[in-house]
């Protein structure tokens, strides 16, 4: 049963099934998988996103990335959930629910990415959609946004199929890979979700 006590984040972050996925928070029993499907798909991912480095991939690294994860859901900034097949514990991709405004704005931005050997499968538009109920149905807020490079045309589809309307152009957006790249913005809102805006609270 959801819970709407807005504004303040569970204790654990939560555990979402919807279609073929099932979201959950990263362990560290995580590491070996996430790690290797990530060095798979680092020629794929690092076309949309900051390369890294070899130490960002190092099993502290790790530690630290799920250290952060908890610090931003305990303080109702962020969520990031890892995407798994459902059924079973084969990791895919992750998603992301960052930068999350209360009051006056209920607002987040949605982050995915699916691992190369997954793609072209449903697991990316399951797990976006599955974030967007959990944004406005436990977290209660008015508007998720979204951004992608004009050239991705697979997530710029992604977005559209989900139900996000392309709503404008933003010139050097991200700095990705040595150079600062354009990319399209699109949002999603209660209205569009579910008829009608939540009520602002505090």
């Amino acid at each position: 049963m959801l819970s709407f006590d807005f504004g303040k984040a569970a204790a654990r972050p939560p555990v979402i099934e919807h279609q073929g996925v099932r979201l959950r928070a990263a362990e560290l029993g995580d590491y070996p998988a996430w790690s290797a499907l990530r060095r798979a798909s680092r020629a794929h991912l690092t076309r949309w996103e900051p390369d890294w480095s070899d130490e960002e991939m190092t099993l502290d690294a790790f530690r630290l990335r799920l250290k952060s994860y908890d610090r931003q859901h305990r303080a109702g900034a962020g969520l990031a959930l890892y995407v798994f097949e459902a059924g079973g514990d084969t990791l895919v991709g992750g998603v992301t629910l960052t930068d999350i405004r209360l009051h006056a704005s209920q607002s987040a931005t949605i982050g995915y990415w699916i691992g190369e050997t997954y793609l072209r499968r449903g697991f990316g538009l399951w797990a976006v959609e599955a974030a967007l109920r959990y944004g406005f149905g436990e977290l209660r807020l008015n508007r998720i946004e979204a951004a992608c490079q004009p050239g991705n045309a697979a997530s710029r589809a992604l977005l559209l199929k989900a139900g996000f309307v392309e709503e404008g152009f933003a010139r050097d957006y991200l700095y990705i890979n040595g150079a600062w790249r354009d990319h399209l913005l699109f949002a999603r809102t209660a209205r569009d979700y579910c008829g009608a805006p939540p009520q602002p609270k505090g």
